[in-house]
């Protein structure tokens, strides 16, 4: 997650020669920034999870933030697979260029190629169906991740995608899902002094913070407990700050 222009390229540089695969995450608060970082890191597939309202500031517009999600497209080869969104509002409109394949996933949409049905929860993780009609005949896959939220079921589906159509066997895909392990102070669920606490505090914006208070409503607090959530600032939203604050103590309510 060293996404910037500096951090980025001290990714790539700590790559050796034995490396096979690195996933790199292309962050931006302005336009250009992607187009920069895509030109450098030369990936082999793209994903683009979704157009939120993070770094408002600067861009203006969702309309501008797709637009400038978009710019990894630059740096994708002829016939890339580029991992899509499909029930994101906007993503389903972006002119996409011809010469790349794009790869629909989603939970909702009929548009997506690959999609998860019959989502549940499975201890402290979630179980679904994935669902790939890709190849012209459908295939399911029972698949069970450690983490809990629609929101990282779409990571899973993202990831499933852009793996299988660099050539990734679909069946050994599929299974590793469930060896993801969360890092940072993402989701992290740890327990101490009979508390059990939610560590999710990577970065805030509405949309991340209205699914981490979905998670924690999901838990059930022991006898007499209680549930708490502890909120940070959301920042870099510009105009769209009091609104944003509002909907989120909206939703927490």
């Amino acid at each position: 997650n060293q996404n910037n222009e500096i951090g980025l390229p001290n990714t790539l540089f700590r790559l050796e020669d034995t490396t096979e695969y690195a996933v790199v995450e292309m962050g931006m608060s302005n336009l250009g920034e992607i187009a920069r970082l895509a030109r450098t890191a030369r990936p082999s597939a793209g994903i683009i999870t979704n157009i939120g309202v993070c770094h408002l500031e600067n861009l203006g517009s969702r309309e501008n933030i797709l637009k400038a999600k978009l710019e990894i497209c630059q740096g994708l080869p002829d016939g890339a697979p580029l991992a899509l969104n499909a029930d994101d509002d906007l993503l389903p409109t972006a002119a996409l260029p011809g010469r790349l394949r794009p790869v629909w996933f989603g939970i909702t949409s009929k548009r997506a190629e690959v999609r998860a049905e019959q989502i549940r929860p499975a201890g402290e993780g979630t179980a679904f169906t994935l669902v790939d009609t890709g190849a012209g005949e459908e295939e399911r896959f029972a698949v069970t991740i450690p983490t809990a939220g629609n929101h990282t079921v779409y990571d899973a589906l993202a990831a499933y995608a852009a793996a299988t159509r660099l050539g990734l066997d679909h069946a050994r895909a599929a299974r590793a899902l469930a060896n993801y392990q969360t890092t940072g102070m993402r989701q992290n669920i740890v327990t101490h002094g009979g508390i059990t606490f939610i560590e999710d505090c990577y970065n805030a914006s509405p949309d991340s913070m209205k699914a981490a208070l979905d998670l924690l409503r999901t838990r059930t607090p022991g006898k007499g407990g209680r549930r708490v959530a502890v909120l940070g600032d959301m920042l870099e939203l510009g105009s769209a700050s009091e609104t944003g604050h509002r909907q989120v103590g909206a939703w927490a309510a």
